[in-house]
């Protein structure tokens, strides 16, 4: 009986090298995941900064110094924003835009060449 073995002894080691191989593929499709989720926030936080930017600009006592620096306060720590503020086409309406390039995996070290826009407007305050 010593010479015969069972199924159970010719399979063992077979599920940790399966799981072995797979961790690899699992790790790159989390990755690729977090960094489709990652893209889509930074879509959402040039809208909020420009946002920010558009109604800090159109304030009484705005302009687009108060705009850049509401985009800057706005936009998250790691984040690469590019403010442009202005007065847009219209006289009554203050217009904010933002550039922000999507970062790699984590905000604050590498960034991809895509660069997401935002743009805000906001009725400008009248002065009394």
């Amino acid at each position: 009986m010593r010479g015969i073995r069972t199924r159970a002894d010719r399979d063992r080691g077979q599920i940790v090298v399966e799981f072995t191989g797979m961790v690899p593929i699992i790790l790159v499709t989390l990755a690729a995941i977090w960094q489709l989720v990652l893209t889509g926030y930074t879509y959402t936080v040039a809208g909020h900064v420009a946002d920010e930017g558009a109604r800090a600009g159109a304030a009484k006592d705005g302009g687009p110094g108060a705009c850049e620096a509401a985009m800057r306060a706005a936009a998250p720590d790691g984040w690469d924003v590019g403010p442009g503020c202005g007065g847009g086409g219209d006289r009554d309406v203050f217009t904010a835009t933002v550039a922000i390039k999507v970062p790699v995996l984590f905000p604050g070290a590498l960034s991809f060449p895509f660069t997401v826009h935002g743009r805000a407007g906001a009725a400008r305050e009248e002065t009394p």
